[in-house]
């Protein structure tokens, strides 16, 4: 049975369409004005709602535009009954929020019909709402599942703090830092691409298959063989379209030696000494993306970590950044940023994340935004 709440002034015209309706089967309340009709359907929570135009105190014009105002309200389907027949006021009409208008004087036929289809078409938008629902929820679960797949923070004599605000509920990005042995600390962030649930499931799978260091016969302290052995096995002729860019280092502990390597992604940042002597390096080798050619060779380079150096590795949508349409904020940029925050403060990294935030502008990204710190005492 639905409910059906009828807005009329003249009482000759609601008790006709409550009978024609309650002989439907529905259950039908009745209010004299706009705002009477307003107050009860906050009550009742009506599907549908017929309503004259033409009323005292509140007109249906405005109960329409109020009740489509409210959230809990919008979804209920608004009949407007006019006798007015111009096409300006039928626009006026559906400006305001009204589904469907009804002539006057009412032919019996075409009330139940129109009533027949507008409950139709509010089953439509609860079913459609409910799906919309489930979806959202499954993804929040999915998102959850997401961020617990990422690594702790590290303390001792090295230290890492980390940051991912994917674009969507669901993201491309994904790193991972863990030590290998007792010597050796692995590091990486790599950027599917793409965005939401799309990108998210490879990045996924491609986290698991080196976290579970399943690629054979690599060594996985050596970044080249790991890059030449992802870009065998991850190819866009067998993954739907599907690429993506990483940076991969090692760092030597005893010799304080970073080896790495990149596939198509931004350089990761060195930063070491302080105040006049603070210097920066970019740490890059040049590589296309993963899954893109194949048959491609890797290259590893290294440097010397100085005590007290922090490495900074990100994805570019950490700074491809448009506070305006005219131009983008870069690279170069965030490097600056990141000096006047160096090298190691404790609040710099809060500190950092906020200035990034004031640049943006807005609470969202455009783009996956996966930032790591970290810092060799």
């Amino acid at each position: 049975m639905s409910k059906i709440l009828v807005v009329d002034d003249q009482p000759t015209n609601w008790l006709i369409v409550r009978r024609l309706l309650q002989d439907e089967g529905h259950q039908v309340t009745v209010a004299k004005d706009g705002a009477e009709g307003l107050l009860q359907a906050k009550q009742t929570q009506p599907d549908l709602i017929v309503c004259d135009w033409m009323m005292p105190v509140m007109d249906g014009l405005e109960m329409c535009r109020q009740l489509k105002a409210d959230p809990d309200l919008a979804t209920t389907f608004f009949i407007l009954l006019t006798a007015r027949d111009a096409i300006t006021d039928r626009i006026r009409g559906l400006d305001a929020g009204a589904d469907e208008f009804l002539s006057k004087p009412i032919e019996p036929n075409e009330l139940k019909a129109r009533v027949r289809a507008g409950l139709r078409l509010r089953q439509l938008t609860q079913d459609l709402q409910a799906q919309k629902q489930a979806l959202e929820l499954e993804l929040a679960e999915a998102a959850e599942y997401v961020s617990s797949l990422l690594p702790p923070q590290l303390t001792g004599t090295v230290t890492t703090a980390a940051r991912f605000i994917p674009s969507r509920q669901l993201g491309g990005d994904c790193f991972d830092y863990y030590w290998l042995d007792s010597e050796h600390l692995l590091i990486y962030l790599l950027d599917v691409s793409g965005h939401g649930l799309r990108a998210a499931l490879p990045s996924i799978s491609i986290l698991n298959l080196l976290r579970s260091q399943s690629l054979p016969g690599v060594d996985f302290r050596q970044p080249h063989e790991v890059l030449k052995a992802l870009n065998e096995t991850v190819q866009i002729s067998h993954q739907d379209d599907t690429y993506f860019t990483i940076w991969y280092g090692v760092y030597h502990q005893s010799e304080r030696r970073l080896t790495y390597a990149s596939a198509g992604h931004p350089p990761a940042i060195l930063l070491s000494g302080s105040g006049a002597k603070l210097k920066t390096e970019r740490l890059r080798t040049p590589a296309v993306p993963i899954g893109m050619f194949t048959d491609l060779q890797y290259a590893s380079a290294s440097c010397e970590i100085e005590p007290a150096s922090t490495l900074y590795v990100f994805s570019d949508g950490v700074y491809e950044i448009e506070p305006d349409q005219e131009q983008a904020w870069g690279l170069d940029a965030f490097v600056d940023l990141l000096m006047t925050h160096a090298p190691a403060s404790p609040f710099s990294w809060d500190q950092l994340l906020q200035a990034i935030q004031t640049v943006n502008g807005k609470n969202t990204f455009d783009d996956d935004f996966s930032l790591l710190k970290i810092h060799f005492s």
